[in-house]
Order: C-alpha cells, then sequence, then structure tokens
C-alpha cells in the first residue's frame, strides 16, 4: 500500500507514476475524500477535546459544591455529536483505504517505460542454446512417449490445467526442489521453512494478492474462507507481520517449497498443452526482509541466488527487467529470468524477483526498530522464485533430450 503522505505533499507525482503503469487514478474522488477526511478529523478531535474540558471542569466545580447541572445540560449532546462524527470518520477512512488498496506500487527510478512484456530490456544472457542434429521435441511429445505424463488421468481427477507425472518425471521433479532447497540454505544462507497451504484473508491482502486478485485465488467455505496461497511468497512474508524487529537480526531469509494454486482467470487460452500454465504447481520460493537501506543490493543478491540454480543445471538463460506496465502489482522494480526451451524455440519466463519496498509492509505492519532513532520504521520485502520447479523440469527435459526419446540427468541432480 502507498504512503498516503506521498499523496498528501504531491498528488500529481503519485498519479503520473502510477499512470506509467496504466493505472488511473481517479484524483477527484481522491481528493473529495481526502478533504472530508481532515473537515471530519478536525470536528472529531475538537469534540474530544471539548469533551475532557468540560470534564475538567464539571470535576472542579463539584469539588467547590457549586450546582453542576448547568455544565451537565451544556454537554448533554456531546456525546452523540462525538460518536456521530466519529462514525462518519471512520466510513470515509475506509473509502481511503479501499482506493488505496486498489493502488499499485509505484516504479523505482530505474524502471524502463513500457506497457507490456514487448517493452522489457535485456541485461545479459548466460550460455549458448545446445544445436541439435535431430529436431528437439517439446517436454510434452517426450513425456507422453515415454508414458512420464498422464495428462488423460490428470483430467479424470481434477480437471483441465493439471497434471500426474510418473516414473523419471516424477524422480526428476523430486531432486529438483531438493537441489534448489540444499544450494539456497547450504550457499546463500537461506533458512528452510514449512508453511501451511492455506491463509487467511489478512495473509492474501498483505501482500497484495487481495483484493486485487480476489478471482485468480481458490477460496474454501470455512467460516472465515481461507485461501490455498497462490505462492509462498504469502506465507513466508506475513511472518514478519505486526512485529517490530531487531534490526541486528535483518536480513531474514527465508525458503520453502510448496505447491502454489492458481486459477488463471487471466490466461485463458494460453499455454493449455503441457506443463506450462497450471492450476496447481510447485516451486522454491526465496523472500527477504530487509532494511530500506539494504533493499537495493539485497534484490541482486537474491535474484543472483535464482541464477545461480540455472547455472548448476547449465540451462541457457535471459535476464531482463520489467518495464513499468509489465511488473507485478505489490513491485517497484523486477527482473525476469527466463530459460531457452528448445522445443518452443523460445526463452520462457522461469522466474520473477522483485524488490517491493515498503509497500507489503505497510499493509502488515512489519517493521523494525531504526537504531539511529530508536522508533519503529517499516521494513522493505523482496520475493523471487528460486526457481519454480515445473517450468525447471520442462527445461531439463527439453534441453537433455536424446535422439531415442530418453534425456541424460544433469551431473549435479545424480547424487540426489
Amino acid at each position: 500500500m502507498l504512503d498516503p503522505v506521498l499523496l498528501r505533499k504531491d498528488l500529481a507525482s503519485v498519479t503520473e507514476a502510477l499512470k506509467a503503469r496504466g493505472y488511473e487514478l481517479n484524483t477527484e474522488r481522491w481528493q473529495a475524500l481526502e478533504d472530508q477526511r481532515k473537515e471530519l478529523q478536525k470536528s472529531t478531535e475538537d469534540l474530544q477535546n471539548l469533551r475532557n474540558i468540560s470534564a475538567k471542569s464539571i470535576g472542579q466545580a463539584k469539588a467547590k459544591g457549586e450546582n453542576i447541572q448547568p455544565l451537565l445540560d451544556k454537554v448533554a449532546n456531546l456525546g452523540d455529536e462525538l460518536k456521530q462524527a466519529e462514525e462518519l470518520l471512520a466510513q470515509v477512512q475506509e473509502q481511503l483505504r479501499e482506493l488505496y488498496l486498489d493502488m499499485p506500487n509505484i516504479p523505482a527510478d530505474d524502471v524502463p517505460d513500457g506497457v507490456d512484456e514487448t517493452d522489457n530490456v535485456e541485461v545479459y544472457r548466460w550460455g549458448e542454446p545446445r544445436e541439435f542434429d535431430f529436431a528437439p521435441r517439446d517436454h510434452v511429445a517426450i513425456a507422453e512417449a515415454n508414458g512420464w505424463l498422464d495428462s488423460e488421468g490428470a483430467v479424470n481427477l481434477s480437471g483441465a490445467r493439471f497434471a500426474v507425472l510418473r516414473g523419471p518425471l516424477a524422480r526428476l521433479h523430486r531432486k529438483l526442489a531438493q537441489l534448489m532447497l540444499e544450494t539456497h540454505t547450504d550457499e546463500h544462507g537461506y533458512t528452510e521453512v514449512y508453511t501451511p497451504y492455506l491463509v487467511k484473508a489478512e495473509a492474501m491482502l498483505g501482500t497484495g494478492q487481495l483484493p486485487k486478485f480476489a478471482d485468480d485465488a481458490f477460496i474454501t467455505h470455512d467460516d472465515p474462507p481461507r485461501y490455498l496461497i497462490p505462492t509462498a511468497e504469502v506465507s513466508l512474508t506475513n511472518l514478519a507481520g505486526d512485529q517490530i524487529m531487531d534490526v541486528v537480526d535483518l536480513p531474514v531469509k527465508m525458503a520453502a517449497h510448496t505447491p502454489c494454486f492458481r486459477r488463471e482467470a487471466g490466461a485463458y487460452g494460453k499455454d493449455t498443452r503441457g506443463l506450462i500454465r497450471q492450476h496447481q504447481f510447485d516451486k522454491v520460493e526465496l523472500v527477504q526482509i530487509t532494511t530500506p537501506h539494504h533493499a537495493d543490493q539485497a534484490h541482486e543478491d537474491l535474484t543472483g541466488h535464482a541464477e545461480a540454480i540455472l547455472r548448476k543445471l547449465n540451462l541457457p538463460y535471459r535476464k531482463v527487467i520489467l518495464c513499468k506496465g509489465d511488473m507485478g502489482f505489490a513491485a517497484r522494480k523486477t527482473y525476469d529470468l527466463e530459460v531457452w526451451l528448445p522445443g518452443q524455440n523460445a526463452y520462457r519466463e522461469i522466474s520473477s524477483c522483485s524488490q517491493c519496498g515498503d509497500f507489503q509492509a505497510r499493509r502488515m505492519q512489519a517493521r523494525y526498530r531504526n537504531p539511529e532513532t530508536n522508533k519503529p520504521e517499516l521494513v522493505h520485502t523482496l520475493n523471487g522464485s528460486g526457481l519454480a520447479v515445473g517450468r525447471t523440469l520442462i527445461a531439463v527435459l527439453e534441453n537433455y533430450q536424446q535422439t531415442d526419446g530418453s534425456f541424460v540427468m544433469p551431473e549435479c541432480l545424480r547424487d540426489l
């Protein structure tokens, strides 16, 4: 959530920054609500002050044995007036809150302009795509020919956009997740965390999935309802919510392997074949909680940690910085890692690493105590896939395929 002070100080600049992201702020509505808030807040404070003064006067008069009835008559309706003012103020504040919850984060200064993925900027490429002496097949053709991917069984169980993996493919899936977790914990200093897969609405709101992306979430019929996590970012980041951390404990670095659940409401007709876009998929998520001063470097580090997995697997990839119009809702800056898929003859996203500033922390009230001021301040949060397990499986299967339809297990996975 954006800092309301930013809008009060420079509405025009914030409006322009949001517009660059494709978000049109209704400035007239915001200004009208803000004016009402200020007026009602002043009225409420004046009535509270009058109540305190009156209470003191009545107490003094009573102590002197004076007749306090005239004073009581004077403030007879004060309580009702104050209650009404407080209720009206709360209503306006809630309308402002709903408006703030709908606004995306403001991009960092070095994020390139642009409206969609065609405007993203390549930073560099790593690795050379393999030259095949046969026509490379995509992962579906390889897996189904060997009986490793049971699409029909998945449809019978759950419907479209689900998968059943068998034999070597299921084993590869497990080994990849293990490689990712062991690399990030043993080499990159993350703490492995096991979290619930069901969370409350407050957790989804804290990281920005609600209310904006409610249609993309799977929800239970519990009372209160719970949501299946779309990413472990939700559960990991919210562990810092409603806390004031000691600066010596930062950064907090967490990694978790979880299934992720998404309706893919905005992806109708896209990647319907195979494992690219599923309702359920596994991911090893990386989350860092740090101070504002260290957040930019932490973003570079976290992205490098995700890259390390691709390099261990010797998978060619490219790193791109997303333009303003293509970034996720909560991000202020994002790097995407796109792995080479010979079966598609294209680079496809396999990790998205974002620096969110204090956007999520403000929603969650995640803070640390600044040693220079001894006051609580908002932390900065970062997250990234390290990596999406299913898409890594696709990349290994396609890049390591052989003419007979088998694949070579990457060397770094053989002893796992």
